[in-house]
């Protein structure tokens, strides 16, 4: 069965295992999760992610979650763009999570980035999620 939306399956999990407490989760792997996965780790969200292989052969990748004091660092994500409603932003249209706190991710033309990134490098693009 092919999947429509691979970035909400992974988010999912993430927010699955987070609130199941699990030391790591495994999603299939592809080019996108692996940007997503590099600006979670890169903003602290995750602790990190290896890339593995499933019992049937398939690429797969074990995200470590993080956790503070047993609380799970991200309190909240959320998918912002789906298939049937893309949204898009400039630069100058960018949301900021929580007034800075949290982050959006953006698919830009430089690649997938948070939205401070984004606003240092001046381009806007598809929101995929925010995260809190």
């Amino acid at each position: 069965m092919t999947m429509s939306d691979p970035i909400a399956d992974m988010i999912t999990r993430i927010r699955n295992g987070q609130r199941a407490h699990k030391s790591s989760i495994s999603t299939p792997a592809s080019k996108m999760r692996r940007s997503v996965l590099d600006v979670l780790q890169k903003e602290g969200f995750i602790r990190g992610y290896t890339a593995g292989e499933s019992a049937d052969g398939k690429a797969t990748f074990e995200v470590e979650l993080k956790y503070s004091e047993g609380k799970p660092v991200i309190e909240a994500i959320q998918r912002v763009s789906r298939p049937g409603r893309r949204v898009y932003s400039s630069v100058e249209d960018l949301p900021r999570v929580f007034n800075g706190l949290g982050i959006s991710i953006v698919s830009t033309p430089r690649g997938v980035l948070s939205d401070i990134e984004a606003r240092k490098q001046n381009v806007g693009g598809e929101i995929l999620c925010r995260v809190f």
